[in-house]
């Protein structure tokens, strides 16, 4: 089954005339991992934010889960570079109001240990819990929001460069995370478009990945790594990984030099 329909979708901001997406059509099956990636400027953020409703199609279609898109979708978890955590509430406190809204059934008590429980899970102390997002750093606030998204277990997974702002050392360190978390998720894994102009961290992350090409912009590539997804080992010491990564670096500079 497909987790994402996407047909002859185009877009352009009400009042221009120049389209950021034109005529994209790419169907997502359920549990993949599929990164979006691409020179900065193409519309990979604009197409996730299609994804999640944040935008409205020019034209052409979205469907999740055989239903239109509609943004607050609580099925649908957004995790973005800034955090998008409210500044004037604890980290848990960010948690707990997810929580609140997916499952208002809940106790106060309930979603306190369910807050917890997920920032053990991203291998935060319980400590955070109290904090203010400023008293973090960058790091620390990115695991409170995948804690954030997490907890509600959204269906669909969608993020936006999210390690994008944060160092080296962290970056790898989250990334290892997203995956340690999505293979320890063998039941009703979600489905997770991931948004990224780093083809490293393409390769080491998904299952599949998609090259949006310049403005306006289309699917170049389409690259289906299933069963052959690589780890940190392969991906910097095997032949495979090297030709991988020349086929998707060609890709983006030579589309790149055709507009030139």
């Amino acid at each position: 089954m497909d987790a994402v329909a996407i047909s002859g979708l185009s877009f352009k901001y009400p009042g221009t005339e120049d389209a950021i997406l034109e005529d994209i059509t790419l169907n997502i099956e359920t549990g993949e991992f599929v990164c979006v990636l691409g020179q900065s400027g193409c519309g990979k953020s604009t197409l996730l934010r299609l994804l999640a409703g944040l935008e409205i199609p020019s034209s052409g279609s979205i469907k999740i889960d055989d239903q239109s898109v509609t943004a607050g979708n609580l099925d649908t978890g957004v995790v973005f570079q800034d955090y998008g955590l409210f500044p004037w509430l604890t980290a848990g406190e960010n948690i707990m109001l997810a929580l609140e809204q997916k499952y208002p059934s809940l106790k106060k008590s309930e979603r306190k240990q369910k807050a917890l429980d997920m920032l053990a899970r991203v291998d935060l102390p319980q400590s955070v819990f109290n904090k203010l997002p400023k008293e973090l750093s960058g790091g620390m606030q990115q695991r409170c929001a995948i804690a954030q998204t997490l907890s509600i277990q959204p269906s669909m997974l969608l993020m936006d460069e999210p390690f994008g702002a944060l160092d080296a050392i962290t970056r790898a360190r989250l990334q290892d995370l997203v995956r340690e978390i999505r293979v320890s998720q063998t039941v009703d894994p979600p489905t997770v478009v991931f948004v990224t102009h780093d083809v490293d961290e393409a390769l080491l992350l998904a299952s599949r990945i998609i090259v949006l090409g310049q403005k306006p912009s289309h699917i170049i590539y389409d690259m289906d790594m299933h069963g052959k997804e690589f780890n940190r080992e392969s991906l910097y010491g095997s032949k495979r990984a090297v030709e991988a990564r020349t086929t998707l670096v060609n890709t983006i500079n030579d589309n790149v030099s055709e507009r030139l």
